[in-house]
């Protein structure tokens, strides 16, 4: 397995203010909510893996506006799209942009949608810490998806409507079902406890959610008690090597289960919501998404080789 080599030390913020203009002409100033960019009361809907930097984000920006409150409700992906078509949130955090179909309903009910990519994260692949299965291609974890593989495995997930069952089905095994033996678990505490409990299991999250956050170390350090899986896509040519998903590998594009994250906003005025989307590329908002182990994509990273024993 490749050694832990690099760090991502550094970046320096590249200017990026994300505005909104109306959705129409005929809507008034008093059909709009007495808000601003940094004052005022939204409701925002967030894929449950991303739960852990949300809040992070969410709390330093209502401690730097006293007069905003965002309130985050941490759903599954599928949930998260419902409540921005039903205006329950006017923006939403999720692994994916909205489809074609999608925007052409958006676009029908003269609904303006704004969206952007501001982090790239990862899908962790964890198995039992007694696991021969350290290391896998992606061949090898399609297989397992499939209940195809030598070695008979139960596939846990988060949430059966999570958008990282999503990402497994459509970027794995399109148009596949999974195994017979997939599982979803109430909570990324118990699909970790389940894991280092059961020596046949495996598990999927965000790479967020399996760093230890007590570890000092600067390129961090996974949870104890599991096993996290160096992975190889063996039809890219490029990568020769099996890599954990540590940060700088999801910045090299060498670790291969990569997916951005997107804010996808309805907000029709500079209000809150277009406060907080800007807020999450700019340089504290970035700053934030690069602490939690995610690759920021609004800034100029700075990548730096380092002596890690």
């Amino acid at each position: 397995m490749q050694f832990r080599k690099y760090i991502i030390a550094a970046f320096a913020l590249a200017a990026l203010t994300f505005t909104l203009s109306s959705c129409g002409g005929d809507e008034s100033a008093k059909d709009q909510p007495s808000e601003t960019t940094t004052s005022g009361k939204i409701n925002i809907a967030v894929d449950e893996s991303y739960q852990p930097v949300i809040e992070q984000q969410v709390n330093v920006f209502d401690s730097s506006y006293p007069e905003a409150t965002v309130t985050a409700a941490y759903k599954s992906e599928k949930q998260c799209f419902q409540d921005l078509y039903s205006g329950a949130a006017r923006l939403i955090m999720v692994s994916r942009d909205l489809n074609a179909a999608e925007k052409k309903v958006y676009e029908h009910n003269q609904v303006k949608i704004k969206s952007l990519s501001v982090a790239t994260d990862a899908i962790a692949v964890i198995v039992n810490h007694k696991s021969i299965d350290s290391i896998m291609t992606v061949g090898q974890l399609r297989q397992i998806l499939l209940g195809k593989f030598a070695r008979e495995y139960t596939i846990v997930f988060d949430d059966a409507q999570s958008g990282t069952v999503r990402y497994m089905l459509d970027s794995l095994i399109p148009g596949q079902k999974l195994s017979s033996k997939t599982y979803s678990i109430k909570n990324t505490d118990s699909l970790l406890d389940y894991v280092a409990k059961n020596e046949k299991a495996i598990g999927f999250m965000s790479v967020s959610q399996v760093y230890d956050e007590t570890s000092t170390k600067p390129e961090g350090e996974f949870k104890k008690g599991i096993a996290v899986v160096a992975m190889k896509d063996e039809n890219d040519t490029t990568v020769t090597d099996f890599y954990q998903p540590y940060q700088a590998y999801i910045a090299f594009k060498q670790y291969p289960l990569r997916r951005d994250m997107f804010f996808i906003t309805r907000d029709a005025w500079n209000g809150l919501a277009t406060g907080f989307a800007n807020f999450l590329t700019r340089e504290e908002g970035q700053l934030i998404f690069k602490k939690a182990r995610l690759v920021p994509l609004r800034v100029a990273l700075q990548i730096r080789p380092a002596e890690i024993k």
